[in-house]
């Protein structure tokens, strides 16, 4: 069983504003996001925030610690609830492929140009556990290296959303160019 985690406890300080909020084709991007891991997880969670259109959880061990937080409330809750891996991407993960589980599969697994979006196995609780609680670098990517994530490129790029102007691409074609 997959347990889908949507990781919205950044600050979002480059997009200015609740960019879980911001709208994408009359969507919020968190709804979207939901949508998009709902279609291949048994469940899908949202971690650091308290609203949401999913059950919710708060960063784990406590806010401020990045995706990694996220990551790691939603590999205990999936320790605890039998799931065997967890299945990450961020609250501006709209548009994800529909085979994104087949190509991250097996676990573990990230996308090279964002390891944010991640197949973890629940068993990797513990090893980001003892990260979090040391002085190593608390990046995503250090997380994959450690527990031997492989990088995978997608044919397409999902698209990063991190300021109005990313979102505004999305939606008008001609600022793309």
């Amino acid at each position: 069983m997959i347990l889908g985690a949507v990781l919205a406890g950044g600050a979002a300080s480059r997009f200015g504003s609740d960019k879980a909020l911001a709208e994408l084709d009359g969507r919020t991007l968190i709804a979207l996001a939901v949508d998009a891991l709902a279609g291949c997880c048994e469940q899908v969670i949202v971690v650091g925030r308290e609203t949401a259109p999913a059950p919710t959880l708060p960063d784990w061990p406590r806010p401020g610690m990045g995706p990694l937080g996220g990551l790691a409330a939603a590999l205990h809750h999936a320790l605890d609830e039998g799931y065997e891996a967890v299945l990450s991407c961020g609250v501006d993960a709209a548009l994800l492929p529909d085979d994104l589980l087949e190509r991250l599969s097996p676990a573990p697994a990230c996308l090279a140009a964002q390891p944010v979006i991640g197949l973890w196995p629940a068993a990797s609780a513990a090893r980001l556990e003892a990260l979090l609680h040391s002085d190593e670098r608390h990046s995503m990517l250090h997380f994959a290296e450690l527990v031997g994530a492989r990088r995978i490129q997608l044919p397409i790029a999902v698209p990063n959303i991190n300021t109005p102007g990313d979102l505004a691409a999305l939606t008008n074609p001609r600022l793309n160019r």
